[in-house]
């Protein structure tokens, strides 16, 4: 199985992943990694941050000539912005000029303020940012790369920003079609939800508010078997909901058709199963469970959908809040100008997805080369048919 460590605060010299567990083999390709970063940017209704913002990226180990050496594997990202902040954010002894004394409602500024007793919120919000993703899709890229050793690919789009939603009988999309949905600017496949989205997104900016929405995950080629339904903190439904729960703003999850479930009757919730004798697998009639039963994959269609806030961080309206040393009302400070971070959020939602598929896929199948990793994986396949 993976373990991820990410370090780093969001306008520090760097952020750097360490991801060990990789079998030794795997090719990697730093400007691979560096393409799935880019997309990390990608969505209309970022702020200019954006614009600048660019990813300068090395290995630092686990990789020689191309692949790994089934050593942990570490990636640095450098701050092209480092120059700027070095004094603000040197870690030499030394005393801000600017404490941030007026927490944002939403964030994680207060309470972190309160946990560690900061007087200054930029000792939580830089580290609370999700700066931080840019570290977890560089773990992300790899993991995808082995999860592409098995055929499995993992995709996102936006099912809905606002009020504006994807239809319920939309077309989902396939692994060919994840072109298209970054070319959007919603990453939307559908295009009908497409124009609305953006009409959502350009009255939120023209008032100065921010909007949430909803991302769906999608992974095509998923094996089967991968979970436990005899340990709680195995299931694959938990493990995903907890990576997807992480990513900063989401708070909520649902796999399949999630909560929709709740409200039909038993005969209208789950997938039949059927037998394809042209195919001699076992098939399900349907993906309303997501593709996991009792806590495991099942090896159909894996699907699961993460909900996203707004933004706190607003132009107008403002929010109100306190200053924590002269306890007296006013508007909480600005860090940000994004109204809508919801497309980037699936590029990141695509990587802890990844990341748990992978490391599943390692704890069920072994091996300590790539080669054995999948010839474990051929195997297990053959004994289902």
């Amino acid at each position: 199985m993976l373990r991820l460590l990410t370090a780093g605060e969001s306008h520090g010299p760097a952020l750097t992943v360490i991801v060990e567990g990789l079998p030794a083999g795997l090719p990697l390709d730093i400007e691979e990694i560096a393409s799935e970063l880019a997309r990390r940017r990608l969505g209309f209704g970022r702020g200019p941050r954006m614009r600048f913002e660019r990813d300068d990226l090395e290995f630092l180990g686990g990789v020689r000539h191309g692949t790994t050496l089934g050593s942990p594997v570490a990636i640095v990202i450098h701050n092209t912005e480092w120059p700027k902040w070095q004094e603000e954010m040197s870690p030499g002894p030394g005393v801000t000029e600017k404490p941030l004394t007026t927490p944002r409602p939403g964030h994680a500024d207060l309470v972190g303020m309160q946990k560690y007793g900061f007087d200054d919120a930029r000792n939580v919000l830089e580290r609370a940012s999700a700066r931080e993703t840019a570290a977890r899709v560089a773990a992300g890229a790899i993991a995808k790369s082995l999860l592409g050793a098995l055929g499995t690919t993992v995709i996102s789009h936006v099912v809905q920003m606002g009020d504006a939603r994807v239809a319920p009988d939309a077309a989902r999309p396939g692994p060919a079609d994840l072109d298209r949905i970054d070319e959007s600017p919603v990453r939307c496949f559908d295009k009908a939800a497409e124009t609305a989205m953006v009409a959502a997104v350009e009255a939120a900016a023209k008032i100065g508010d921010s909007l949430g929405g909803v991302v769906e995950v999608l992974g095509h080629g998923v094996p089967g078997g991968l979970g436990s339904h005899v340990h709680w903190d195995r299931k694959i439904d938990g493990l995903l909901a907890q990576a997807l729960m992480s990513i900063q703003a989401m708070k909520g999850v649902e796999i399949g058709d999630g909560f929709d479930i709740a409200g039909r009757r038993g005969s209208e919730a789950h997938d039949e199963i059927l037998w394809s004798a042209k195919k001699g697998i076992y098939e399900r009639a349907s993906d309303r469970g997501g593709g996991t039963e009792g806590g495991m994959t099942t090896g159909s269609l894996l699907v699961a959908r993460a909900a996203m806030k707004p933004l706190a961080t607003l132009n107008r309206p403002v929010l109100r809040t306190v200053d924590v040393v002269t306890k007296a009302e006013t508007v909480s400070f600005k860090e940000r100008t994004d109204v809508t971070a919801v497309p980037a959020a699936g590029v990141v939602a695509e990587t802890m997805v990844a990341l748990v598929l992978a490391s599943e896929a390692l704890r069920k199948f072994g091996g300590d080369s790539l080669a054995e990793f999948v010839r474990n994986h051929d195997s297990y396949v053959a004994t289902l048919t």
